[in-house]
């Protein structure tokens, strides 16, 4: 893969920077025995007008009631957040530890830019061009461009696949609700979508300082002309 995977241009400087959705999938729980009146969980009507935040980023209470899902226990929340996106077929749907979450945030704000590679059969691989962005206290939100379109119209790049990580829950909970979409006739399917969502949590989810994938971006970020998409490629085989 690696011999056709060469992007022309990928490690030099991005010419616009802008300040400014497989994932986190766990085995999905065992269905719990959910009292129907628990299960009924969707936003009442009347928050509509608060269901996205100033940034236009929908918040948690445009999916669920907050408070109401505040009284459950973790399990049933993981199994009624999968069951509320199940008929979405372009939907990117998880839940993650808090203490997870919290350390990908972490390095996220260190490196809200980095690239990663999507393996294609037969053809080597294609290189994608992720953002970080955190548009409120409760929300973060990963964005996904072909690095080829991004490089050409930059900020005015569409991205093929958006995910928002609401935190809500977890002080309490102890639970990040992932929720995001793969955008149809964007080159993309969704399980390569996941494919991008679980990279970007291998390289971001490290706990030691000093690895090759910490070092990758680490370079990336400071433009260091070091940064080899070989090498990229090579930490993202490992990947299972």
């Amino acid at each position: 893969m690696r011999e056709k995977a060469s992007v022309p241009g990928a490690t030099a400087p991005l010419t616009q920077q802008t300040s400014k959705h497989i994932p986190y999938q766990p085995p999905p729980p065992p269905q719990p025995q959910v009292d129907e009146s628990d299960a009924q969980i969707s936003a009442p009507a009347s928050k509509s007008t608060s269901s996205e935040s100033k940034a236009g980023i929908k918040t948690l209470s445009s999916f669920i009631d907050v408070q109401k899902t505040l009284q459950l226990p973790p399990k049933d929340i993981e199994y009624l957040w999968r069951l509320r996106h199940v008929n979405d077929s372009r939907s990117l749907c998880a839940t993650i530890a808090a203490d997870i979450f919290f350390r990908i945030a972490q390095t996220a704000r260190r490196h809200p830019q980095f690239i990663l590679p999507l393996p294609r059969e037969g053809q080597g691989a294609e290189i994608h061009f992720l953002q970080w962005t955190f548009p409120s206290p409760t929300t973060a939100t990963v964005l996904f461009t072909h690095l080829a379109e991004y490089k050409l119209r930059g900020e005015y790049s569409q991205p093929h696949t958006t995910v928002t990580h609401h935190l809500d829950l977890a002080d309490e909970k102890g639970l990040v609700l992932l929720q995001g979409s793969v955008l149809p006739d964007r080159g993309v399917t969704v399980d390569e979508g996941k494919w991008l969502l679980m990279c970007l949590q291998k390289f971001y989810g490290q706990t030691a300082e000093q690895t090759p994938r910490r070092k990758l971006m680490q370079q990336f970020s400071e433009g260091d002309t070091g940064f080899k998409v070989e090498e990229l490629l090579e930490e993202a085989e490992k990947i299972p």
